[in-house]
């Protein structure tokens, strides 16, 4: 089985913690490496009785029953991994026709202790699986967490991963650990969470059922072994996950450069491995911040890999992995909103590309398909047709030249962000006094031209881009330059 590599970063937001009363999850999904095509589709409630399903990626084999719903996702465009072993579905994050959003995974780890007295299961429930055997079966967040640790329960999983789920009132973030064992604690309304590549979750209130679920069996399971460096309480995070040097530098720092932009009052170190999951922020929080922290790369601080020598010293600039790097591939914001009616609440916010240079493009997920670029994305280079190759053409253009031209492609996603919330507001002007599949055929229309307009941007952009390359080459000698 392949071992996936940890990059992803997640950010999940309470109702009463946004600006307008949202539920958000928000992760990015970070590849193997710089290549790993992505799409956006959409697929149709069917009747999954009588389907074996078998995964590509691991050989899990799951007899599925029971009517499953329409759901949205942002599944691989190629099949394959350079090694010729298939990934199967890979879903990754959507919202299904219940309002009910579903983001996995954010790849952890279990310390070798646990894993010793439970062990990975090879052919599990792993991340290439969840959303296909949870979402369209689910009709709130809650359920969500009791499907997927029931799942996890019977066929155990061959990887340690955070799944976020979010309905129109609660936020759940759940964790598994060794090959059983997993627990989920819902976000306070007023609080947000971030979470990078390690075990987020701490105390546990074994009462609390409102708050917390967890694996039956978990508390004898850590009595048995011994596993509780810490008795009298249940710290999740301290018996299961490792708490490494290389932690330190890989994941804690995201989660300090989060806290940073939202409870900036709060001082804490970089490094530190006891910093809160949970934060309660100190100003309402709006999707364009979820952006930015998602495509940040520790912004107007030192440790800044795109910074300048002025703002912090090469040591500085390389110390920490930064949010944006070269293995972006697709980030979404998951919103549900309040304040509509539920036929046209959810928004699925995507960025394809690498975050920094590309725009959040917002899709109302109650539709029937998806645009054609979006839907569209082989293993060959074709910027024409996928919205995933242009963003990627964009990021080679730009990575070279990243201080020359930056403040354009500021400009270009500044201008795409506006175009896209005033897009959002038109459309819920117009959809009033339409039901039914009217809502649902109008907001699948209204999508496609959203996409257009900003793809057309995007091209433009990178028109721009590539005659200033051309006509500012620092290969270039005029007859005479030596006389």
């Amino acid at each position: 089985m392949n071992k996936k590599v940890t990059s992803c970063t997640a950010m999940l937001v309470g109702k009463n913690a946004s600006i307008d009363g949202s539920t958000m999850i928000a992760r990015d999904e970070d590849g193997y490496n710089g290549i790993n095509p992505k799409t956006f589709k959409v697929f149709p409630a069917k009747d999954y009785t009588g389907e074996h399903y078998v995964s590509d990626y691991n050989g899990l084999e799951v007899d599925m029953t029971g009517k499953g719903c329409r759901y949205t996702a942002t599944p691989n465009g190629a099949h394959q991994l350079n090694d010729g072993h298939g990934v199967g579905r890979w879903d990754e994050q959507g919202i299904n026709e219940y309002n009910v959003a579903m983001s996995a995974t954010e790849t952890e780890s279990t310390n070798p202790r646990v894993l010793g007295h439970d062990p990975l299961v090879e052919n599990g429930v792993d991340e290439d699986s969840m959303v296909y055997l949870v979402l369209p079966f689910i009709k709130s967040a809650r359920e969500g967490v009791q499907r997927l640790g029931s799942l996890i329960e019977k066929y155990g999983t061959g990887e340690t991963n955070g799944i976020a789920f979010s309905d129109k009132d609660e936020v759940w973030y759940l964790e598994t650990a060794g090959g059983h064992q997993w627990v989920a604690q819902r976000i306070p309304d007023d609080a947000y969470a971030i979470a990078p590549n390690n075990m987020c979750i701490q105390e546990i209130d074994f009462d609390d059922s409102d708050n917390f679920m967890y694996a039956p069996g978990i508390q004898e399971f850590v009595e048995k072994y011994h596993l509780n460096p810490y008795p009298g309480k249940f710290n999740f995070r301290k018996i299961f996950a490792t708490e490494d040097e290389a932690d330190a530098y890989y994941n804690t720092p995201r989660t300090w450069y989060g806290q940073k932009l939202f409870n900036p009052s709060i001082e804490q170190e970089p490094t530190s491995q006891d910093m809160p999951f949970i934060r309660r922020p100190e100003k309402k929080i709006a999707v364009e911040d979820v952006e930015f922290f998602l495509s940040s790369h520790y912004n107007q601080t030192p440790y800044d890999p795109m910074g300048t020598y002025s703002s912090g010293t090469p040591d500085e600039m390389k110390r920490f992995r930064s949010i944006a790097l070269d293995r972006n591939q697709s980030s979404c914001i998951l919103q549900i909103r309040n304040d509509v009616p539920a036929e046209y609440a959810a928004i699925q916010w995507i960025n394809f590309g690498f975050y920094c240079y590309s725009p959040y493009v917002p899709f109302f997920t109650n539709i029937n398909d998806t645009p054609e670029n979006y839907a569209t994305a082989s293993e060959t280079f074709h910027p024409e047709k996928s919205a995933y190759w242009m963003y990627k053409l964009l990021q080679v253009i730009v990575e070279p030249r990243y201080h020359e031209f930056i403040n354009e492609v500021n400009v270009f996603r500044d201008n795409a962000q506006s175009y896209g919330i005033g897009r959002v507001d038109n459309i819920l002007e117009n959809v009033k006094g339409k039901e039914g599949k009217e809502i649902t055929n109008y907001l699948t229309t209204e999508n496609n031209v959203t996409a257009q307009h900003i793809s057309d941007e995007a091209q433009k952009l990178i028109n721009s881009l590539v005659h200033q390359t051309l006509l500012n080459s620092k290969f270039q000698f005029e007859r005479g330059d030596n006389l």
